[in-house]
């Protein structure tokens, strides 16, 4: 009800600011026209167009705007007759009523009425086809202001869609490695920055299908490059980041003298997903994730380092992340290949040392 009630005192205030606007152009027009015009004179104008524009104005907002959506499905030549009517009718119906403003306030005499009136109808017509080029032009602008903002959600709409199911085709491939409460928060996450920042939301979207991807290839890829493996690990911090915000900060420190260096897929983004699982999903304040990586004694050493709280490393549930990564690596490496956790200064630094062949390849045990 008060909606309704807004949108009514808003729109007689336009129609009230239009018939104004509209009647300063007869006295303009006079001042234009014809020679040493008195200020008297003006006013008067001014003060007969403006009666003129409220009476024929009103009634032409009143009926014009239904008749001229009513009027949409009508033949051409019908559709304009009908409002061509509807104007003159306004204009008869306004400047009887105009003329009858006037002998109320006594400017013209009751037996003048009629003789006003036939005067009046050149200034009534003239008044009712500029109104009605202002109300034409007025719902033309509407109408165009509506069907973009109907387009432009409709993109919109379309963009989120085609969001979700980008991102829900890669869901259908999932691979267990991703942990399934990653996938959904990353979702609600994409979700969220649609409306707010749809550019980072599709930045989001290529991010995750990366990462899914990449997981995917897994299965068919024994190792990889250190570069790819840290690109995966950017990109999985990247898309944390936006469901923890400040609570998240990480760094990264990957020499590109180690980038060929190769390691198995997702084993450091194992690492770090455990850290942002236990350092940073579980305090408050959050905390910060740095990742380092070097050659040393012909191996490749990577270590995550967070201030979670301690926890064991051979405790790592069966079939969870920590669990499935030392067995990949015993498959794949034997004894040559090792995670160890050390507790220093509050901190957990998880070491994964991957041997490495002199060609800068990791050496695979037979």
């Amino acid at each position: 009800m008060s909606n309704r009630l807004t949108c009514s005192k808003t729109l007689v205030l336009r129609v009230l600011i239009v018939n104004t606007i509209v009647a300063f152009i007869p006295p303009f027009l006079t001042l234009a026209l014809v020679k040493d015009v008195s200020l008297r004179q003006l006013l008067v104008s001014f003060g007969y167009s403006l009666i003129y524009a409220h009476c024929i104005g009103s009634l032409a907002f009143a009926v014009m705007p239904r008749l001229w959506i009513a009027s949409e499905s009508f033949p051409v030549w019908t559709r304009w007759l009908l409002r061509a009517a509807t104007a003159f009718g306004s204009a008869l119906a306004g400047g009887m009523l105009a003329c009858l403003v006037f002998v109320a306030l006594g400017w013209v005499p009751a037996r003048l009425y009629w003789a006003e009136f036939i005067g009046s109808l050149k200034i009534s017509m003239f008044l009712t086809v500029l109104t009605g080029g202002v109300i034409s032009m007025y719902e033309n602008f509407r109408a165009r202001l509506h069907e973009t903002a109907l387009q432009l959600h409709t993109k919109e709409l379309e963009r989120e869609r085609a969001l979700k199911l980008a991102t829900e085709a890669q869901l259908a491939s999932l691979e267990s490695r991703i942990h399934p409460h990653f996938l959904f928060n990353t979702l609600n996450s994409i979700s969220s920055l649609i409306p707010e920042d749809p550019k980072r939301a599709e930045k989001l979207v290529e991010q995750m299908a990366a990462l899914l991807r990449f997981s995917l290839d897994a299965n068919h890829s024994g190792l990889v490059p250190l570069e790819r493996e840290m690109k995966i690990v950017s990109d999985y911090l990247a898309i944390e980041q936006v469901r923890f915000g400040d609570r998240l900060r990480f760094q990264i420190d990957a020499p590109h003298a180690v980038s060929d260096d190769r390691v198995p897929p997702l084993a450091i983004q194992t690492l770090v997903e455990n850290s942002v699982k236990h350092a940073i999903s579980r305090s408050r304040s959050g905390g910060e994730v740095r990742v380092s990586v070097a050659r040393e004694n012909g191996s490749l050493r990577v270590q995550v380092q967070d201030e979670g709280p301690e926890f064991n490393l051979d405790a790592a549930p069966s079939g969870h992340g920590l669990d499935i990564l030392k067995g990949r690596l015993a498959a794949l490496f034997g004894q040559q290949a090792q995670i160890a956790l050390r507790r220093s200064g509050g901190s957990n630094q998880i070491t994964l040392s991957v041997p490495q062949s002199g060609n800068g390849h990791a050496s695979v045990s037979g």
